[in-house]
């Protein structure tokens, strides 16, 4: 018998989510509310990729390849995350919910953290410079994951980009008009949930926005974007430089960096009673919140789960509407190629 929640995945231990699993069975045989997947392309997110990027160097094929092998999924051991993919769906099971079709080509929104996946190519056309994989493979969706078609007038790679990180600028919009915030800040504004987050917030309704990047050449880009009325340059890690460079605190802070250690100065540059959403897998929870004690900082602190109703639609129709947005998508994908 099936769970909707994957239980039935579960190799080891038992009794837990398929997430929380430390092994899962990928076995390619589709359950009565199962949806088999042969892909195409995984999408590492950016965490991980660093990561794996840093400590493997060029090893790095072997080290996702030693990780699907051992663990049934793309679960990083250090960061805790894993990414998503794009693929055609193989098989339906009678009783799925999720409203998929044999041949239905597909970006899943469930995390590889939690999808049972199996590489049969070998990742033989990816030379582990880019977060995006080609790959040949199979995966298993449960009658409680997500999916999304792809849509027909995007091409496949930005629309996984896209898709990737679809749950940052949803949950942002909400913030932002929940709060009737006027001021948001973007740390990693020139990123992809940055830059998605940046143009969600102006939507939204905030009248300032500050993008926080690394390094004047990418300050550059966003300035020339136009996605933010103030672009600073900082280290994300160092707080004090963090609450210099944006000045007056802001009601709305929103983590989209990709390296541990950000948390304090998300926390300081966020005024009292203001918000922080923490998108980053590289956040560190008890960090953020001992932090936020230890400062004497009243601000409220949200995890991005990635999930928000709609938060598909409204990523792919904010790359559609907003030009600069789809232009620094797509400065990204040219830079790593």
């Amino acid at each position: 018998m099936t769970s909707p929640y994957g239980l039935h995945r579960v190799v080891e231990p038992a009794g837990v989510l398929p997430q929380q699993a430390w092994r899962l069975d990928a076995t390619p045989e589709c359950g009565a509310d199962e949806v088999v997947v042969d892909v195409e392309r995984l999408n590492l997110d950016a965490a991980s990729f660093r990561q794996l990027r840093e400590e493997h160097g060029p090893d790095v094929r072997r080290a996702v390849l030693d990780i699907v092998a051992e663990r049934g999924k793309l679960h990083n051991p250090v960061t805790g995350s894993g990414g998503m993919l794009l693929g055609t769906v193989r098989a339906v099971g009678p009783d799925s919910p999720l409203g998929l079709r044999v041949g239905d080509r597909i970006a899943t929104l469930v995390s590889l953290t939690l999808t049972p996946l199996r590489i049969t190519d070998g990742l033989a056309s990816w030379d582990g410079t880019t977060e995006q994989a080609p790959c040949a493979g199979t995966a298993v969706l449960f009658g409680r994951s997500i999916a999304a078609v792809l849509p027909a007038d995007l091409p496949d790679a930005l629309a996984l980009s896209v898709l990737d990180v679809c749950g940052a600028p949803a949950l942002t919009d909400r913030v932002v008009r929940r709060r009737a915030a006027t001021s948001v800040l973007v740390l990693g504004g020139g990123g992809k949930s940055g830059s998605l987050s940046l143009a969600a917030a102006r939507r939204a309704g905030a009248a300032r926005l500050v993008a926080l990047v690394p390094t004047p050449a990418e300050a550059d880009l966003v300035t020339r974007s136009g996605l933010a009325d103030e672009v600073v340059v900082a280290d994300a890690r160092d707080p004090v430089a963090v609450r210099a460079a944006v000045g007056r605190p802001v009601d709305v802070t929103v983590v989209c960096v990709d390296v541990p250690g950000c948390e304090h100065g998300a926390i300081l540059a966020t005024a009292d009673g203001g918000a922080v959403v923490f998108f980053s897998m590289a956040t560190s929870f008890p960090a953020a919140a001992l932090g936020a004690e230890g400062l004497a900082a009243d601000v409220e602190m949200l995890v991005g789960n990635g999930y928000v109703p709609g938060h598909a639609a409204f990523a792919l129709d904010l790359v559609r509407a907003e030009p600069a947005v789809r232009s620094l998508f797509e400065h990204r994908q040219t830079a790593q190629a």
